[in-house]
C-alpha cells in the first residue's frame, strides 16, 4: 500500500520521461566540413558555444574542423573564438570558453584525400581517449550537394560512417535537397548509401523556430481552435515569408536557384505540413513524420497553372528610403538571368478536412518588408442583423501565427466601435513571445544541433517528404520553364502584379502585413 503510494505521488521532476526537464547531450562530437563558410561562422560555431554556455552538451565534448587552410588547431580555435563573440546569442563566460576551446582540433585537406580523412580518422579515436566522446560523432555537411558524393565515400572508405559496439554516427545536410524530384533521389540514394536513413538529418532551419513548434501547441493543447481548423470555417491560407533584402554578393548560389527552389520546397510546404497535418498519435518522430507525409501526399497544385501561380523579378526602386539596383544590375548576376526572386503559388490539400480551401505561398525578396507568417483567413459571417454601412470596414476574421520578426501570434476579429451608432470594425488580439516569456527563443540551429547530438530527428524532413514537395514543385518549374522571362516588380513593393491576379480571380487578395 505504501510503496503504491509513494509510486502515485512521486515529484514529476525526477522522472526521467518528464519532457519539462532539459535532455543533455551524451559523449559525441562534431566535424564540421566547409568550417570556413559564412554559415559555420554565422550560425554553427555560436550555436554550439551558446549550447555549452547553458549546459546541454557533455563536459567532454569535442569539435573538429576540416578544410583546405593550413591551421593548427590553435589557429582553429581563434576563428572560432572570433564567431562566438560576434554572433553568439548568449554572455560570453571565460570558463565555458576554456572547457569548451579545449576540445577543438583541426584537421586539413580535401575532401578528395585519403591522407586527410585517414588523419582525421585518427584523430577522432584520439578524442575518443582524450575527451571521453566514446565513438559518437556527428558529420555535418556544411558544403555544396556537389561534394555529397565524394564526402560519403570518403567517410566509408575511411569506416568513419560505420559505428561499432553501439556507438553512432550521424551525418548532418543542408539544404537545398536535390534542384528537382529526380536529382533529391538521387542525391538520398548517396548518402543513404553511407549512412542509414534514422541517421541523416537534413537541416531545415525553420523548422526549428520557437513559433514553427508553437504550430503543434497552438493546434492540439488548445480546444479553442480544433473544432473551427477546417473547411468548414476557414476561407483560405496565406504562408507569407517575405525579405526586404536583395541578393548582392550571393550570385554564385541563387543564380539558377531561384526563389521557389530556394524557399518554397523546403519551408514553405513543410510549414503547410505543419498546419494541415491530423493529430499524431503522440509526438513521437515517427508519428510526426508519418502525419506531415499524408499531407504532402494529398497536396496538389490547383490548375491552371498560369492562372495559379505568379513570379518576379525584382527591378530598381527603394527600399525604405535608399534608391537599390535591380537583379540585373546586382554584382554577378548575367544580364539576362531568368532566375526568379518572387515566387508563388496555390495549391489545395484532398483531405476531408480541408476539401475546397486554397493555401496560397508566397515568398520574394526586397519586398515590402521582412516578415514570415501563417494567415488562417476565415469565411466571412453572414451579418443579417447588420446592414452594410454597419460592417463597411469590417474584413475577414483571421488568426495569424507570425514566425519572424515579432514571434507571436494575432486573432484579428470584429468589435464595435464606441459610440452611440453600431458600427463594426476590425481589432487585434495580441499574444507575443517577448512580452509572454522572460526567456529568450534558443537560436534554431541551437535546437537543431542538439537534436542531432541526441539522435531526436521529429524536426528533420526524411527522404519522402523530400521526394514529395520536389513532386509538388516540380510542374510549376517545368511550367515556368516554358515561359521565359519573369515579370519585373520594383523594389520595395509586394511582388508582381500577376500575383494579385492570381487571387484576385477568385474574390480574395494578399495580406500586406
Amino acid at each position: 500500500m505504501a510503496s503504491g503510494a509513494s509510486r502515485s505521488h512521486r515529484n514529476p521532476l525526477r522522472d526521467e520521461r518528464d519532457k519539462r526537464l532539459p535532455r543533455i547531450a551524451g559523449p559525441c562530437s562534431m566535424v564540421i566540413f566547409g568550417v570556413t563558410g559564412d554559415l559555420s561562422r554565422r550560425k554553427l560555431m555560436p550555436a554550439i558555444y551558446d549550447l555549452a554556455n547553458r549546459g546541454l552538451l557533455p563536459s567532454g565534448f569535442a569539435l573538429v574542423g576540416f578544410a583546405r587552410r593550413d591551421w593548427a588547431d590553435e589557429d582553429f580555435a581563434k576563428i572560432v573564438y572570433d564567431a562566438v563573440r560576434a554572433n553568439a546569442r548568449t554572455p560570453f563566460r571565460e570558463d565555458v570558453w576554456r572547457e569548451l576551446s579545449a576540445g577543438f582540433r583541426f584537421v586539413q585537406g580535401t575532401f578528395d584525400d585519403d591522407d586527410a580523412f585517414a588523419r582525421l580518422a585518427s584523430t577522432l579515436t584520439a578524442l575518443d581517449e582524450v575527451r571521453g566522446t566514446d565513438g559518437n560523432h556527428a558529420f555535418y555537411l556544411s558544403i555544396p550537394p556537389a561534394a555529397f558524393p565524394v564526402v560519403c565515400d570518403q567517410l566509408k572508405r575511411s569506416e568513419l560512417a560505420q559505428p561499432h559496439d553501439g556507438r553512432w554516427r550521424r551525418v548532418v545536410i543542408e539544404k537545398p535537397f536535390g534542384h528537382d524530384l529526380a536529382s533529391a533521389r538521387k542525391l538520398n540514394a548517396v548518402v543513404n548509401s553511407v549512412f542509414p536513413e534514422h541517421s541523416v538529418f537534413r537541416i531545415d532551419h525553420y523548422l526549428g523556430k520557437e513559433t514553427v513548434q508553437n504550430i503543434l501547441a497552438l493546434r492540439f493543447a488548445n480546444q479553442l481552435f480544433d473544432p473551427v481548423w477546417s473547411a468548414h470555417y476557414i476561407d483560405h491560407v496565406q504562408i507569407t515569408m517575405a525579405e526586404d533584402i536583395g541578393l548582392g554578393g550571393r550570385a554564385g548560389y541563387y543564380d539558377g536557384i531561384g526563389a521557389a527552389r530556394d524557399v518554397i520546397q523546403n519551408h514553405l510546404l513543410q510549414l503547410l505540413a505543419l498546419v494541415a497535418m491530423e493529430e499524431p498519435v503522440s509526438f513521437a518522430p515517427a508519428e510526426l513524420q508519418a502525419e506531415k507525409i499524408k499531407v504532402l501526399s494529398a497536396t496538389r497544385n490547383i490548375a491552371p497553372l498560369d492562372e495559379n501561380s505568379a513570379r518576379g523579378q525584382y527591378g530598381p526602386g527603394w527600399q525604405g528610403n535608399e534608391k537599390v539596383c535591380g537583379l540585373l544590375e546586382e554584382e554577378g548576376f548575367a544580364k539576362d538571368s531568368t532566375t526568379e526572386t518572387y515566387a508563388a503559388i496555390a495549391l489545395e490539400v484532398d483531405t476531408r478536412r480541408w476539401a475546397g480551401v486554397p493555401f496560397y505561398l508566397r515568398t520574394g525578396k526586397r519586398l515590402g518588408r521582412r516578415v514570415t507568417e501563417i494567415a488562417l483567413v476565415f469565411k466571412r459571417a453572414p451579418h443579417l442583423p447588420f446592414d452594410s454601412t454597419m460592417t463597411a470596414e469590417l474584413g475577414q476574421n483571421a488568426l495569424v501565427i507570425r514566425v519572424q520578426p515579432d514571434e507571436g501570434v494575432t486573432l484579428r476579429f470584429g468589435s464595435k466601435v464606441p459610440g452611440s451608432s453600431m458600427e463594426v470594425r476590425d481589432v487585434n488580439m495580441d499574444f507575443s513571445y517577448g512580452e509572454a516569456f522572460t526567456e529568450s527563443s534558443p537560436e534554431a540551429y541551437e535546437r537543431l544541433i542538439l537534436d542531432v547530438l541526441l539522435g531526436e530527428p521529429s524536426l528533420f524532413p526524411v527522404n519522402a517528404e523530400v521526394e514529395l514537395s520536389w513532386q509538388i514543385l516540380d510542374p510549376v518549374l517545368e511550367a515556368w520553364a516554358k515561359k521565359g522571362t519573369p515579370e519585373t516588380y520594383e523594389s520595395g513593393t509586394w511582388g508582381p502584379a500577376s500575383a494579385d491576379e492570381m487571387l484576385a480571380r477568385t474574390g480574395r487578395s494578399w495580406r500586406r502585413p
